[in-house]
């Protein structure tokens, strides 16, 4: 039995490593993947590992990665060993760029996608308050935030504006049905 890759996509702001550390802690079927991103590690948010551009291209070309993409200037990977836990049946939530996804259905069979969306004001209180990005940086990723997903993309959509108890209680229910 292999476990599912499930992508979960959304905004910047709209919560994702929050919801998915959360959905971690409450079911067990649940890994976390550690991205590998070029941006220090001391920059905060989600756990990843961080790496210097020539280390990221140098892993790139080493195929260290089963996914990787650049998106606000950066480079973002998803690790290979990924494969082994999937193929040992664990399920395992992966922050993804919609962008990918395509490539993503291609790579993975049977993946699975959660798209995470909130209300704007929440989005840029959120993205202020992480610190990570000057209020122009703020506004062009606002202007992002209603961007779809790639035709033939279908996803488990659901609203991360308010409770997060309620977000992580929809979205096990969407992956794991029998449970409700």
């Amino acid at each position: 039995m292999s476990g599912r890759l499930i992508a979960v996509v959304g905004p910047s702001g709209v919560g994702k490593d929050t919801v998915m550390e959360a959905m971690v802690r409450a079911d067990p079927r649940l890994g976390l993947v550690r991205r590998v991103i070029t941006r220090p590690s001391a920059a905060g948010g989600e756990a990843f590992d961080g790496v210097e551009p020539a280390r990221f291209e140098a892993m790139r070309a080493a195929s260290a990665f089963a996914l990787h993409w650049e998106a606000h200037g950066l480079h973002y990977g998803i690790p290979a060993s990924v494969d082994a836990d999937l193929a040992a049946g664990r399920d395992m939530l992966a922050n993804l760029s919609r962008g990918v996804l395509v490539e993503a259905q291609a790579r993975f069979p049977g993946l699975v996608v959660i798209a995470l969306t909130a209300d704007p004001d929440v989005l840029a209180d959120r993205l202020a308050l992480r610190g990570r990005e000057d209020a122009a940086d703020i506004r062009r990723r606002l202007a992002r935030a209603g961007s779809g997903l790639p035709k033939g993309i279908s996803a488990h959509e659901i609203d991360n504006s308010a409770d997060l108890t309620a977000t992580v209680s929809t979205a096990l229910a969407a992956l794991y049905p029998a449970r409700v």
